[in-house]
């Protein structure tokens, strides 16, 4: 039993010493090994990718139960950008609201023309499981924003916490209220 095996690895590298340039080959399959276990360990993991995503969501995917909730996710979206910026310490966000958000619900029309040639229109709205569909969410317009931040007496910090505002929320300079404060 033994002396077949040795034979047929005999055989074999017999076999792969007639092969030309075997050393290309070999250091070729190398290669893509050393690559396929780089990219295997070094790739970021899906769960972990999807977390990431997830924490960062924009208002744009993110749900909302409340006018409430929203003005919170604003909040601390903001803080989180000031805080970080270069002359800030601490900061209070304050975001409010105009009006709630507003939702346009599915319909349906039923036109009917009675025998005396009126038409009476009948407009219901389109439930599903006893919930009517939502065809559209309007978000609520931001009122005004205030911050009180530590490091805020200096112009250009209170520039700066001022255009982060501006692009993260399309506000007028009018309605941004930005303050010094013992946060």
């Amino acid at each position: 039993m033994m002396d077949k095996l040795t034979e047929k690895l005999k055989n074999f590298f017999a076999k792969l010493k007639k092969i030309k340039h075997i050393e290309i080959y070999i250091a070729i399959g190398l290669a893509c090994v050393i690559a396929l276990a780089y990219f295997a360990f070094t790739s970021p993991k899906k769960e972990e990718t999807n977390k990431s995503s997830s924490t960062e969501l924009d208002a744009t995917t993110q749900t909302f139960s409340s006018s409430e909730e929203y003005t919170s996710y604003l909040e601390n979206k903001l803080k989180n950008v000031i805080t970080s910026v270069k002359g800030v310490g601490d900061a209070k966000v304050m975001v409010t609201l105009e009006k709630g958000f507003e939702y346009i619900f599915a319909t349906e029309e039923e036109i009917k023309t009675s025998s005396n040639g009126t038409t009476i229109t009948t407009v219901t709205i389109v439930m599903v499981d006893g919930q009517p569909v939502v065809q559209e969410e309007i978000y609520p317009v931001v009122s005004g924003i205030v911050v009180v931040a530590d490091g805020a007496e200096d112009v250009g910090v209170r520039m700066n916490i001022l255009s982060i505002i501006q692009t993260i929320i399309n506000v007028d300079n009018a309605k941004i209220n930005i303050m010094e404060g013992n946060v």
